[in-house]
């Protein structure tokens, strides 16, 4: 049994890492979260510690260290965008193998910089990429790994998640904090589509605000029209008023149906990365250097081959 620490403990995704940890038969030995709100705690893993001060739960960790019984073998990432290289260093930093969240860092500057804190304290850093997991998208892959060399497949990728004014006003509307709509909501995407179609030739971006993003992926294996938002106004008329969230991925117009499961995969990436299976800094990069791209770039206009159906209501 491995012990575990979480940093992170009140956000939305905390539940799922502390059910993965329960579910692959580890302990849950010490959270923290400077929020106290915390009390799903209760139903998964009742007896862990719980601290509100970082120094608090650093000094802790460090106690746990001299029994080998209790040191801690692995520190989940939860927290915010902006603070996982921080969190992922103070992990490696007391000894633990580290596993993150999604986008690992926001740059490819700064992912150096944890390679070499991996260097420093021979520990690892794991990031949750739980769609390459999933049973769609291992059938789709498989599909395009047996296509006729030189074929591209056309792909529409549309993701919109309706959110309330409570958006804007927490981190993950800051840009500062969550570095955008493309990379707060869209790395999960943009990690499948490399994963699946190999890599990445051209990105252009056609729109973005702080709502919403639209551009142009062309991959080794296809062309990508995309559209990521937010704001409910942008969810089709078929769907209004009946659901908040709207995904399609098409490829060659055939839809890819990958809603079901799409949030159980958790675990499966915990057994993975256990097993010593688990995706690096190295399977991060190539998302992170297409975020960083969309990020700094400047919008350019869409020819009439690659703009996504969306793009036309925004301009």
């Amino acid at each position: 049994m491995k012990n575990f620490a979480l940093i992170g403990a009140a956000g939305y995704i905390a539940p799922r890492h502390m059910r993965a940890i329960k579910e692959t038969d580890n302990q849950l030995a010490v959270a923290y979260d400077i929020n106290d709100s915390v009390g799903i705690i209760d139903s998964i893993s009742p007896d862990s510690e719980f601290f509100t001060e970082f120094e608090r739960f650093q000094e802790h960790a460090w106690c746990l260290r001299r029994n080998q019984q209790t040191q801690l073998d692995y520190v989940s990432v939860c927290t915010p965008n902006h603070l996982h290289h921080a969190h992922i260093a103070a992990g490696l930093r007391l000894g633990c193998d580290v596993i993150c969240e999604k986008p690992l860092v926001p740059t490819l500057e700064t992912l150096d910089e944890l390679r070499k804190v991996e260097q420093e304290t021979g520990k690892k850093v794991y990031n949750i990429l739980q769609l390459r997991y999933h049973q769609a998208i291992l059938d789709l892959k498989k599909e395009v790994d047996a296509a006729p060399k030189g074929q591209k497949f056309d792909v529409d990728l549309t993701y919109i998640t309706s959110r309330g004014k409570w958006y804007l006003e927490s981190w993950k509307g800051d840009p500062r904090k969550s570095f955008g709509v493309a990379t707060n909501i869209g790395v999960h995407f943009f990690d499948m589509l490399h994963f699946i179609f190999g890599s990445l030739e051209k990105n252009e971006l056609h729109y973005s605000d702080d709502l919403k993003a639209a551009g142009y992926l062309e991959y080794e294996k296809a062309r990508v029209p995309w559209f990521l938002s937010i704001d409910a106004n942008d969810l089709p008329e078929s769907v209004q008023g009946k659901q908040t969230t709207y995904r399609s991925i098409s490829a060659n117009g055939k839809q890819i149906e990958f809603s079901a499961g799409f949030t159980d995969l958790h675990t499966i990436s915990y057994e993975e990365i256990l097993a010593g299976r688990g995706y690096g800094i190295d399977d991060a990069e190539h998302c992170i250097k297409t975020v960083e791209h969309i990020r700094d770039g400047k919008t350019v206009q869409a020819s009439e081959h690659n703009a996504h159906p969306f793009l036309a209501k925004l301009l």
